[in-house]
């Protein structure tokens, strides 16, 4: 009997060794407990950046670039950036809980947001980072308890019943929705061009718990609606196209092959245009990885802003004609309503502000 005691022991510690030894799994991802003004909202376990807006087809993307040429944009040798901090959108909040309260966001976070997306847009964020043309400002707050919206996912009739009913403004005014999404998505959001096809759907949706201290760690610094505005302004994530030549459309921001994660400083997936950047506020890393936009992106959502959001949306973003210049045969031509050609003799500019007319 002592015997086969020692013997089942010896056998038993063995295995408990073996088992030790083969253990090479990591530990799971711990995310932070929410701040005492996020215990509403429900953050997530095991969260993975992950952007439910859909990459544009080849098509639509081809069109973006000859509405964006024909107003100028994307000339050689002719800039047209409006001045760092020139257009103020207004931002409208709508804040969509359970029926229990899940989801509820304090007005500091909002504040904070707002806080954020100034500082990613003005260049605060990084020694390389461009100040864009564009600045935000709170207009307004609504609360709504709902559980079908409060669970949207993306191209749900709850997502569209949600915008019908709580969508404000036109074009230029911001939307942001934020709730318990579905799929484990982290926020989506709608292209420029696509608002005069359906004005109703116009908008950003984010997770509640991804704003400023929402608790969604690794992304609750408030940079997922930094990401998602991006796309509201036209901008591609920084690595559609992978390596191809086209890419996102932006001279300035090297190739990629896919999205990167955490911050894996030194990835360089593509070989033609030096490190992927993994920094930039289009790529799928945390947050307090991700801190520029570039000079390239700010000129094209600039455009893009001027094209289809900056006169109401109608599609042709309103001012003159862009062959104008063109049809008077010289820039000292006749130019409406107080405005002057360019060098190039493409494109109309307003005398104050050096923009569209």
């Amino acid at each position: 009997m002592q015997l086969t005691r020692i013997g089942f022991l010896g056998t038993l510690f063995a295995g408990l060794a073996l088992v030790a030894a083969c253990d090479t799994t990591e530990p799971a991802p711990t995310l932070a407990a929410p701040s005492s003004a996020a215990q509403g909202q429900l953050a997530p376990t095991g969260l993975k950046r992950q952007c439910g807006t859909p990459d544009l087809t080849p098509a639509e993307m081809e069109q973006i670039d000859q509405a964006l040429a024909a107003r100028g944009y994307g000339v050689s040798g002719v800039a047209y950036a409006s001045a760092p901090g020139s257009i103020t959108v207004p931002v409208a909040f709508h804040v969509i809980t359970s029926s229990s309260g899940q989801g509820n966001v304090p007005q500091q976070q909002l504040n904070d947001q707002i806080a954020v997306l100034n500082s990613a847009y003005g260049g605060d964020t990084a020694s390389d980072a461009t100040n864009t043309a564009f600045r935000f400002t709170l207009s307004s707050v609504d609360v709504t308890a709902n559980d079908s919206w409060y669970n949207m996912s993306s191209g749900s009739s709850a997502e569209s019943q949600a915008k019908a009913a709580l969508r404000v403004g036109g074009a230029e005014t911001l939307n942001i929705y934020t709730a318990n999404l579905g799929g484990g998505l982290l926020g989506w959001a709608t292209f420029p061009n696509w608002y005069a096809g359906n004005p109703s759907d116009d908008g950003v949706v984010i997770l509640s718990s991804s704003l400023p201290g929402g608790g969604a760690a690794p992304y609750d610094e408030g940079d997922t609606a930094t990401h998602e505005v991006g796309h509201w302004l036209g901008l591609y994530h920084t690595f559609q196209g992978g390596c191809n030549k086209t890419g996102d459309s932006v001279d300035d921001t090297p190739r990629e092959r896919s999205a990167a994660y955490g911050c894996p400083t030194g990835r360089d997936t593509c070989r033609q245009t030096g490190l992927d950047p993994i920094y930039n506020f289009m790529d799928y890393t945390d947050d307090n990885c991700m801190d520029t936009f570039t000079g390239g992106q700010s000129s094209r959502m600039d455009g893009m802003w001027a094209t289809y959001r900056g006169s109401g949306g109608g599609g042709g973003g309103g001012g003159a004609d862009p062959n104008s210049c063109q049809d008077n045969n010289t820039c000292g031509g006749q130019a409406p309503g107080g405005c002057y050609c360019d060098r190039a003799c493409k494109r109309y500019h307003d005398c104050c502000a050096d923009g569209p007319c």
